[in-house]
């Protein structure tokens, strides 16, 4: 059982605390991105100056930083709960994957040029670990200059045999940067502890002395039904299980790349908006979507290729998400006859929203001449705006702030721009008031309407994000009496929320030792 902490206990621990620690765990999905989220919250409430850092990721939900790049949105949040902005130097490597073999590079914020990919995988080359761990440890130097704590995530298993040479997300940085580990696993999927000893015993003899401790996440029942085995295990291994934390219930954090299905939210109001987010192949920022599936008025679904076979649900909104391969993509909706389906919706009235990639599908022609995403061609869109989309090297990564306009009311937003298209409307369309988004930094506009008023397109991911421009999209889609929902306040919540639970079950004084050992 864990030691309970008065305020000043907690504040005379975190004083002075200074060094570095990774969490690494025995599967994906372990939990390790919690658990850095909740130490930062947890650091950053009793005044450590403190950063996340996550060597290698891989995924398609990515976030836009404050010094004009990208990175995993997982670190996006834990910078969020560290009271920081997102920086590139927090995840230095991104690998988005665009098909099932290729996936594009992303090297502290910016993505790699046919040409700069060369010097990382072609012939000439050291090797892309090694220069991929140089990039690493350059970022992660300056953060141990900038910031008294650095806490770090692995990425899926250490223990992944044939992922061992030349590794850069576990154990290979944790040895290069000579950092302190502990290891998370969750109980909930069964075998914990062997899951635990198994990966220990898969490490070498350098790699186990690195190992300082464990956690099992997502303990549902009695602690003390568990005791036996804890003891068992750090009598076996002589390491300590630094916490047993419990099963959070409806926990809302920003996915890092899973879909996560609406919660069974009570409702607050007769009136509900049925929405429908196509799930396609390489679906990227999702995460777009957290306002609507927690909105009490929401009845929120995915439709996925597993649907396929099924009558597609009743609708109110149907969204077009962000894709990494977009006319592959394209080409998946066609083949599951989504297309179909969506003019069958807009015939009977229904509304359409396309974000980013969504946006690039619903117009003419979406070409990519050079093969920035795949093979090089062209494709026919869904011609349901009058727009056109080249593809391009060059990739706009922004931040913006701005004015949305429907139905003759505004709502101010901010959010970000991260895509590769460059799209144009057709000069034979007059294009006044058929653009909805004004950007302020640039006096710019974003998106189109369509002439019917049932179809809305943007580049702009993060719209539901803000309250007010949530609360019109609703309403334009056809919710009149829609609530706000905020989801930032949400997000904070869930960080305090998940710093308390730290709070009560780990051991805080041994944790801390390690950090500052």
């Amino acid at each position: 059982m864990t030691k309970a902490y008065s305020a000043a206990e907690l504040s005379a621990l975190f004083k002075g605390v200074s060094g570095s620690l990774m969490v690494q765990g025995t599967t994906s999905d372990a939990g390790k991105s919690t658990l850095v989220a909740g130490l930062g919250r947890l650091m950053a409430r009793y005044g450590v100056n403190v950063a996340p850092f996550k060597p290698q990721n891989m995924a398609l939900n990515s976030a836009v930083t404050v010094d004009g790049g990208e990175i995993g949105r997982a670190q996006a949040l834990q910078a969020v709960a560290c009271n920081l902005a997102p920086h590139t130097d927090f995840n230095p490597v991104l690998l988005k994957p665009s098909s099932d073999t290729g996936a594009q590079v992303i090297i502290q914020g910016k993505a790699l040029t046919t040409l700069e990919a060369k010097s990382f995988f072609g012939p000439d080359s050291v090797g892309y670990k090694q220069m991929a761990l140089n990039v690493v440890l350059d970022s992660f130097t300056r953060l141990k200059q900038q910031y008294s704590v650095v806490v770090i995530e692995g990425a899926g298993s250490p223990a992944e045999i044939n992922l061992r040479q030349g590794d850069i997300a576990n154990m290979g940085f944790a040895e290069a940067a000579d950092c302190p580990v502990i290891i998370i696993a969750d109980i909930d999927k069964g075998g914990v502890f062997a899951h635990l000893v198994g990966t220990l015993a898969l490490l070498s003899p350098s790699e186990q002395a690195r190992v300082k401790g464990f956690v099992i996440n997502r303990f549902r029942g009695d602690i003390s039904l568990l005791q036996s085995g804890i003891d068992w295990l750090e009598d076996y291994t002589q390491k300590p299980v630094l916490g047993v934390l419990p099963y959070l219930h409806d926990l809302h954090l920003d996915a890092e790349d899973a879909l996560i299905d609406s919660p069974n939210l009570p409702v607050s109001h007769t009136q509900k908006l049925h929405v429908l987010v196509l799930v396609f192949p390489r679906i990227s920022n999702h995460t777009d979507f957290d306002p609507l599936r927690l909105h009490p008025q929401i009845d929120f679904k995915y439709v996925s290729m597993a649907d396929s076979h099924k009558a597609f649900p009743k609708a109110d909104l149907i969204i077009l998400p962000g894709s990494k391969n977009v006319r592959a993509d394209l080409a998946f909706m066609r083949e599951q006859g989504w297309d179909e389906a969506l003019k069958s919706h807009l015939r009977y009235g229904g509304k359409v929203i396309g974000i980013c990639g969504g946006y690039q599908m619903l117009g003419q022609v979406i070409a990519d001449p050079d093969g920035i995403e795949d093979e090089a061609g062209e494709s026919t869109g869904l011609g349901l705006l009058d727009i056109s989309t080249t593809l391009t090297a060059n990739k706009t990564l922004t931040q913006v702030t701005g004015t949305l306009s429907l139905n003759q009311q505004q709502a101010d937003f901010s959010g970000y721009e991260i895509h590769c298209g460059v799209t144009e409307f057709s000069p034979l369309i007059p294009q006044s008031n058929k653009q909805p988004i004004q950007i302020q930094s640039s006096q710019q506009y974003d998106g189109q309407v369509s002439d019917d008023n049932q179809i809305l397109g943007s580049y702009i991911h993060g719209l539901f994000d803000q309250p007010q421009a949530c609360q019109l999209l609703l309403q334009w889609a056809g919710l009149a009496d829609a609530s706000e929902i905020d989801i930032d306040q949400i997000r904070q919540q869930q960080l305090d929320r998940l710093a308390d639970t730290l709070e009560t079950h780990m051991d805080l004084a041994k944790l801390t030792g390690i950090i500052s050992s």
